[in-house]
């Protein structure tokens, strides 16, 4: 089903690397409805959103790759760094722990949990899933150097 779109998902993906958002989209729109429903194309609408900092839209994208792929945990990631740049970081933080359990071994769950604590002036807990975040994968320690998100961790 997806590969014979092949074709349109590689245009969209271009567009996107190149900053054409809108392109990008319309490539995504000419796709048929089954295909559109298809979690892979789900997740590419989010992420396109996600880079045009259309954060309303994307989190519409996000919150439907939760429902056509409950086990796939980016939409839950996704769903919650909207809400976060939305101002509503409580509920990102909600988002994230209501997730799927199988989150909870990445990385960039408690990377972001870490961020939204801190956020919400938990820094108890954001130093702890801070921690958990490096003990996954070294290279959050070079992100936490410098994200504004964990400013208060830093002072």
């Amino acid at each position: 089903m997806i590969e014979s779109h092949e074709r349109i998902l590689l245009a969209a993906q271009g567009y996107s690397e190149l900053g054409m958002f809108d392109d990008a989209l319309g490539e995504i729109e000419s796709l048929p409805e089954e295909v559109a429903e298809h979690a892979t194309v789900v997740e590419m609408r989010a992420v396109i959103l996600m880079q045009a900092r259309r954060w309303k839209s994307a989190l519409t994208a996000s919150r439907a790759l939760c429902r056509v792929a409950p086990q796939k945990t980016s939409g839950f990631i996704h769903a919650a760094f909207c809400l976060h740049e939305l101002g509503r970081t409580s509920e990102a933080r909600d988002t994230l722990l209501t997730g799927p359990e199988v989150l909870h071994a990445e990385p960039t769950f408690h990377y972001n949990l870490a961020c939204y604590e801190c956020a919400l002036g938990r820094l108890d807990m954001a130093r702890m899933h801070l921690e958990k975040s490096f003990e996954l994968d070294k290279k959050f320690r070079d992100f936490a150097k410098s994200d504004p998100d964990l400013a208060a961790l830093r002072e």
